[in-house]
């Protein structure tokens, strides 16, 4: 059977919810694939004035995917910088921040809740881990030391992206590590606001090939066909390297927009769906479904649907996730989103040009 399973399984998991800002709907599926290596994360309050939204493609196991989706959020509040009002610094820092929390002892007992197979990559036997995951450890306990058997396991040869989306007042930010992706639908055009990290881009293979590394048949040492990811830690054993010039590096790219009412909806997806169409494909679609008044998540489901291959192999046989986002008229000024400092804006209103990134 392979990577593939002899049907495929269509079943969905969606879910829809609204605050004074937004509305959004998501839903994911398995389809082709013979496990569910996607997460998301959805908070419209994470705090009072910020909402949260982020998808996750595992590749090698669910494990660091699941792990992103349960922390990576929790994380960007943590962080200093955040109660600075340097909402990007914070972004930054919890993507890498992953990569930390998932080494030693405890790192390796969180995966092992996450995963629900062998990790062929890292070759580790989550089932017979020595003892189960230990109690006195809680979402609130950020003290990542603990003594045991796996002390020195340097973290997970699995990985996942990472294309997280935080709405602030008007001011929207998007950090991107791999090839998911957020689209903004701005008068019915589409603005992609995270770049594909694919090992051929002129930057990723620059870091790549200084880093040590090769490209081969469009992968990362011939393995990986991702130049940015959380996890994937063979790909970061360079000691004489900081983390952001590692071969294949969790640091995101970041870039920032300040919404406007011509803003209609954002979406995040794997890239399940965009390897079966373009981003103004995407948008067209959402807008069709929107005006024949389908709720968000059933739009979500009629896109996966859409996408899902009529056999096996090929486009449209990946796990799909996407989330859609809808921003509620009239787009309230950063000046009420409390006394964080305003994003920096990249996309000035009508313009026709993709916004650049941040990168580090």
């Amino acid at each position: 059977m392979g990577i593939y399973l002899s049907s495929p399984r269509k079943e969905k998991s969606s879910e829809d919810g609204e605050n004074a800002r937004v509305r959004y709907g998501l839903s994911s599926m398995q389809g082709w694939r013979t496990t569910m290596e996607d997460a998301h994360a959805a908070y419209p309050d994470l705090d009072s004035s910020t909402s949260f939204f982020a998808v996750y493609d595992g590749h090698g196991g669910a494990g660091v995917a699941r792990f992103c989706a349960k922390y990576l959020h929790e994380q960007v509040l943590k962080n200093e910088a955040c109660s600075a009002g340097d909402l990007g610094g914070s972004v930054r820092k919890a993507f890498l921040r992953m990569d930390e929390m998932m080494r030693g002892e405890r790192g390796w007992r969180e995966l092992a809740k996450f995963e629900d197979r062998v990790d062929r990559f890292s070759r580790i036997n989550y089932d017979s881990m020595c003892s189960p995951m230990s109690d006195e450890f809680n979402d609130q306990n950020d003290d990542w030391t603990e003594e045991g058997p796996n002390y020195d396991f340097r973290g997970p040869n699995s990985g996942s992206t990472a294309c997280v989306a935080i709405i602030r007042g008007d001011q929207l930010l998007v950090a991107n590590a791999g090839d998911s992706r957020c689209v903004l639908s701005r008068a019915g055009e589409a603005y992609d606001l995270s770049t594909d990290h694919k090992p051929e881009l002129q930057e990723e293979k620059e870091r790549i090939l200084k880093a040590g590394g090769c490209i081969q048949h469009g992968r990362v040492n011939g393995v990986l066909n991702l130049a940015r990811a959380i996890g994937d830690n063979e790909f970061k054993m360079n000691k004489s390297l900081p983390a952001e010039k590692q071969m294949v590096t969790a640091n995101p790219e970041i870039n920032t927009a300040s919404l406007c009412n011509d803003d209609d909806f954002m979406v995040l997806a794997c890239d399940g769906i965009w390897d079966c169409m373009t981003s103004q494909e995407l948008v067209e679609f959402v807008h069709e479904q929107l005006n024949s008044g389908c709720k968000l998540s059933a739009v979500c489901e009629k896109v996966l649907d859409k996408c899902l291959a009529p056999s096996s192999g090929g486009e449209g046989c990946d796990n799909m996730t996407m989330i859609l986002v809808q921003f509620k008229k009239p787009i309230h000024s950063s000046a009420s989103a409390g006394k964080q400092e305003p994003l920096p804006s990249d996309i000035p209103s009508g313009s026709n040009q993709t916004p650049t990134g941040t990168n580090s």
